[in-house]
């Protein structure tokens, strides 16, 4: 029999830098410091521009998922065409989520994996966060939306300073401009001053673990190796449609050097099908449970449609780029 297998020193240090980014990001979305500045964005002129190119912002520096849980219900709040919008934000958080190594799990899972400098990633992807952000803006602005009921901007539940802090700690330690043991700092403010904020979801992270439990074993299954840069692409869009993006990742890292396209795919892959991504399946939530039948509806078909046009632009920069 064969040893049973192990995680990887280079994999828990993967799973406890996640945990610690969800953990200060959590602690910043109970303070309501994303509903705070979410808010604000929607007073004054280009709604629906400032809430797209909020969200992906907002993507790029604390998850695809803090972006939509933050930006979807003020969407609701919205007196018209509420379900394209939306539509519009899924596209926008998992894009700008593209653009960092720490904007996603699937990213910082690569960018740990092959050992890359913050630069070397930044150039990979930028073309993709470009275009996207581009597209994005012009649908933004041919977008007409009605100005929010008026509510007041929610308060913060208390300072942010301490899970602000942990937060650009981590931020630092995954640019490797902290050395890892920094990371004990923001764990040690998070214990001492929000323990709260380490209610993150467990099973998530359990799930990563199997993953990279599994990984050694699928490769020897699949006994293969990856080796054109638009086969490791497309596989990895293809996969990441019935799969979700972050296993995929995991799965084909081994059988590839090409971690540029993987990258692209695993990404572009998280357009798609709803579970193509957990971004996408967190704004089905919040969305249809607020939404009447005939908006979900809607909402069903906006969001298909710009999934796909979203999968041949993605497919169009990387062919070009």
């Amino acid at each position: 029999r064969g040893a049973p297998p192990r995680l990887s020193r280079d994999e828990i240090e993967v799973l406890y830098l996640l945990w610690l980014l969800f953990a200060a990001v959590a602690g910043l979305r109970q303070k309501g410091l994303f509903a705070h500045l979410a808010a604000r964005l929607e007073r004054g002129r280009y709604l629906a521009l400032k809430l797209v190119l909020g969200t992906l912002l907002l993507a790029s520096l604390v998850t695809n998922d803090a972006a939509l849980l933050a930006a979807v219900p003020l969407v609701l709040a919205l007196e018209n065409h509420r379900a394209a919008l939306a539509a519009l934000l899924v596209v926008a958080a998992n894009a700008g989520s593209a653009l960092t190594p720490f904007g996603n799990p699937q990213n910082l899972y690569l960018y740990w994996y092959y050992g890359l400098s913050p630069k070397t990633f930044l150039l990979a992807v930028l073309p993709l966060g470009l275009g996207f952000a581009l597209a994005l803006s012009l649908a933004a602005l041919a977008l007409p939306t009605a100005p929010r009921r008026e509510t007041p901007v929610p308060r913060l539940a208390g300072p942010v300073w301490p899970e602000l802090l942990a937060l650009l700690i981590v931020l630092l330690v995954v640019l490797k401009i902290l050395p890892l043991s920094a990371s004990l700092a923001a764990l040690g403010l998070l214990l001492a001053l929000n323990r709260r904020a380490f209610r993150v979801d467990y099973g998530l992270l359990l799930t990563f673990a199997a993953f990279f439990l599994l990984v050694d074993n699928l490769e020897a299954l699949l006994a293969t190796r990856l080796a054109h840069p638009h086969s490791v692409f497309a596989l990895a869009v293809l996969i990441s449609q019935g799969l979700s993006n972050v296993p995929t990742a995991i799965l084909l890292a081994p059988l590839t050097e090409n971690w540029r396209a993987l990258l692209w795919g695993v990404n572009v892959g998280g357009f798609g099908t709803p579970i193509a991504s957990m971004a996408n399946l967190i704004a089905f939530r919040i969305f249809t449970a607020e939404a009447d039948f005939s908006e979900r509806r809607r909402f069903l078909r906006y969001y298909l449609f710009a999934e796909v046009v979203a999968l041949l632009l993605g497919g169009l920069l990387w062919f070009t780029f």
